[in-house]
């Protein structure tokens, strides 16, 4: 059964940056699972996912404008040190989790002061040309219920 819209897709993958440094790797843990064509993952990897079977691997080299986007200049925002997650002492460049009105979003802390630290709004991948291996495990018909919320329930999608 080939990959297209209202497919349910589970595939391991690796990802590695420009200098072909792994950033993120799903092998160790559940495969990934996405409803095909809702966009629930990165429009350059849907794109390369469709048509192709149970069973293919490949790899695929995503531009940033296909992944998580271009960097913006003006992401730089300073916030208060207590809202910061996920860690006691903040030093630059590591990320952190902050709430916002669009729910928890990942930053990269530039600067660290008394009270505030400047924080990088941008998504720690954005601007990079990034480069995936993928391996498709399983594609099954999606049930009406997946369709109508728009994402995969049960193993490696979202539960209730």
């Amino acid at each position: 059964m080939p990959v297209e819209k209202n497919q349910v897709v589970l595939f391991h993958y690796s990802v590695s940056d420009e200098q072909g440094k792994e950033v993120e790797n799903s092998r160790s843990g559940e495969p990934n699972a996405y409803l095909h064509g809702h966009g629930g993952i990165i429009r350059g990897l849907e794109e390369a996912l469709e048509g192709r079977e149970a069973g293919d691997t490949f790899s695929v080299t995503v531009s940033p404008d296909k992944a998580y986007g271009t960097r913006r200049q003006d992401a730089v925002q300073r916030v208060p040190i207590k809202h910061l997650m996920g860690a006691k002492r903040w030093k630059p460049g590591m990320i952190a989790q902050v709430q916002t009105e669009q729910g928890p979003r990942h930053v990269v802390v530039v600067k660290v002061g008394h009270k505030f630290a400047d924080v990088d709004t941008n998504h720690p991948m954005a601007g990079k040309t990034l480069t995936f291996d993928i391996e498709i495990i399983e594609v099954r018909a999606a049930d009406a219920d997946e369709i109508a919320h728009g994402h995969v329930h049960g193993p490696g999608g979202h539960h209730h």
